[in-house]
């Protein structure tokens, strides 16, 4: 494994410089991560030489960089277990991914008076949009709340859960508690009363296998960017049935099957989703970041992850002064970890830590209506990824407790 650990390490030459003057250790992955020579070479390989628009040529360039965009398609398909390529959409983002849910089938299915349910824990992509939807029909949304224990609270769910529920949206991950959530027994229980399941899988893509089929929901989100890809590129995935019925948001070029002066026809889905040139250089990006995690295997990641979570929350705990946010019980926590240090501000906490290469983020992590709830206005945050050793947590507890030092002497 260690042999292994160290091939990963140099696929990703960011890792080896300096910042500050001290070794880089990044643990903002959460944020996005960061991109391994193979994704790197295969972008820049599609611009040197195979760089042309997709669908609207007949010549070489033009054939091959179709063909090689639909394959990507075929790829994200088979990663999350889609049952065929056409139910995977192309985005911008998780955040376009979700909007387009909620712009075009939330105004097919949603009318006054009917509820959508989200829960408290949600990024504000996964919030503002349906938010937005309540308002123009009419509906409610309602928002199910935390255990003490700052896991989700089901029992909650079901009570809030009823026959006027037509959306449940839900993170799979959180990206502030560091809790996975049981998306497959959400989803039962809104299929039980008719409600449509939309998952956003934005912290979740890169960490765990994903089975769309086995979970049964209805739309799933992500974004390549959190899952070594470029930015600029993401993924909706909708079952056919639903996406067939969707009508477009976007017009212009690509979508189209027919134009006249007064009217249009639209391809069928998923093109039609799809107005304008899309990157087609993030989605060959993607292509090759799916391609690098398929080779190193989603099994492996996680059971690397776990060793570092293991590793990283029980030491974190016994810094005097520190909070972690979320479930306290290390199996029920995944590699985000959002702390704060008792009377330092999150962003006085990440300045120090980044004098001494260290990277996290600090802030809201665009979830205000969560950092209500837990009582605060923000938290530091630290999340892992594969390409982060056993070495790199010690490191990391290590500089928190210089920081936390620093700061004690100064007052």
């Amino acid at each position: 494994m260690a042999n292994k650990f160290e091939t990963i390490v140099k696929d990703f030459p960011i890792l080896s410089r300096r910042v500050n003057s001290e070794p880089l250790l990044y643990l903002d992955n959460a944020a996005t991560s960061q991109t391994p020579n193979q994704v790197l070479d295969r972008i820049s390989d599609f611009y040197r030489t195979s760089n042309a628009n997709v669908h609207r040529g007949v010549y070489t360039l033009a054939n091959e960089a179709t063909e090689t965009y639909e394959q990507v398609r075929e790829k994200v398909a088979s990663f999350i277990h889609a049952p065929n390529a056409k139910s995977i959409v192309y985005t911008r983002s998780t955040t376009e991914s979700l909007n387009l849910i909620a712009s075009s089938f939330g105004d097919l299915v949603v009318n006054q008076d009917d509820e959508i349910l989200i829960t408290i824990m949600e990024h504000h992509s996964n919030l503002i949009p349906w938010q937005q939807l309540a308002k123009r029909t009419h509906a409610k949304l309602r928002y199910v709340m935390l255990t003490d224990d700052q896991t989700l609270d089901l029992q909650d769910f079901r009570k809030k859960l009823n026959e006027h529920t037509k959306i449940v949206s839900v993170a799979q991950t959180s990206n502030v508690l560091g809790v996975t959530n049981p998306i497959k027994t959400i989803a039962k229980l809104a299929h039980e009363k008719h409600a449509y399941v939309v998952v956003d899988a934005a912290q979740s893509v890169a960490h765990q296998k994903i089975d769309v089929q086995d979970l049964n929901v209805d739309f799933l989100a992500f974004s390549g960017h959190k899952m070594l890809g470029p930015t600029g590129i993401g993924v909706l995935f909708g079952k056919s049935e639903l996406l067939k019925v969707m009508p477009p948001i976007q017009f212009g070029g690509e979508m189209i099957e027919n134009v006249t002066q007064t009217q249009a026809k639209w391809q069928q889905a998923p093109w039609k989703l799809e107005a304008g040139t899309p990157n087609i250089g993030g989605v060959i990006g993607l292509g090759a970041a799916i391609d690098y995690l398929k080779a190193i295997g989603m099994p492996w990641i996680e059971a690397t992850e776990r060793e570092l979570i293991e590793r990283l929350l029980p030491e974190l705990e016994q810094v005097a002064g520190l909070t972690v946010y979320g479930p306290q019980k290390v199996a029920q926590h995944n590699g985000i970890v959002a702390f704060n240090l008792k009377n330092l501000h999150p962003h006085d906490v990440a300045t120090g830590l980044d004098m001494l290469g260290v990277e996290v983020r600090a802030g809201h992590h665009c979830a205000q209506p969560l950092m209500t709830t837990l009582g605060v206005e923000a938290t530091v945050r630290a999340s892992l990824s594969f390409y982060n050793s056993l070495a790199d947590m010690d490191r990391f507890v290590y500089a928190v407790k210089m920081v936390k030092e620093f700061f004690d002497r100064e007052s």
